[in-house]
């Protein structure tokens, strides 16, 4: 029989989320990782496969609670003005909330571009997920009359998911509370 588990697997992930976050997959040593997540190389092998499949799964992960927490907010809004609000506001409080905040989303992007067909795959659903949620929310929202009629709803989507994306590299680079939510609120202005 096996020696059993010193650790617990998804606090060792949500390790190799932060330390993939802040120094990308090839700044990131496997020593670094197995000190970070506090396991031994056998565990990291035996558990996620090398560090590849940990990276891809770390990948995952991130960016599926990421849009999770998104499409939250804009399903739980009472009206589909209130959903755009929420889910800017849910972007700026998720930046708030992290002390070092980071995207391994967004690092992901920067590091690999579309070179790496797997990480494309993982970052372009992610990408759709949220695109198809933004558009139905953007329709709600054009329907209602809170946008303008003119709008075009696929390029409004795309507005919002760079909006989203400056809002955490605005955080990264240590913008304050109130940049953020001017960032946000220039978003909603310029949608309407």
């Amino acid at each position: 029989m096996g020696r059993p588990k010193q650790f617990e697997r998804e606090q060792a992930l949500q390790q190799a989320i932060g330390i993939f976050s802040e120094h990308g997959y090839e700044g990131s040593s496997t020593g670094v990782l197995l000190e970070g997540m506090g396991i031994s190389r056998q565990s990291l092998y035996d558990t996620f496969g090398d560090k590849r499949q940990l990276y891809l799964e770390a990948l995952q992960r991130y960016t599926s609670d990421n849009v999770g927490g998104l499409l939250r907010a804009l399903a739980s809004a009472a009206s589909p003005a209130v959903a755009l609000e929420s889910l800017l506001d849910a972007a700026v409080v998720q930046a708030l909330a992290d002390p070092n905040p980071r995207c391994l989303g967004i690092s992901a992007i920067c590091e690999f571009g579309r070179t790496d067909p797997e990480v494309t795959a993982l970052t372009e659903r992610a990408g759709a997920t949220l695109g198809a949620a933004l558009e139905r929310s953007l329709d709600q929202a054009k329907e209602a009359g809170i946008i303008a009629l003119d709008t075009d709803i696929v390029m409004a989507s795309q507005y919002l998911r760079a909006t989203l994306s400056g809002i955490k590299l605005a955080a990264r680079s240590g913008a304050p509370e109130a940049t953020l939510r001017g960032i946000a609120s220039l978003a909603l202005r310029a949608l309407r």
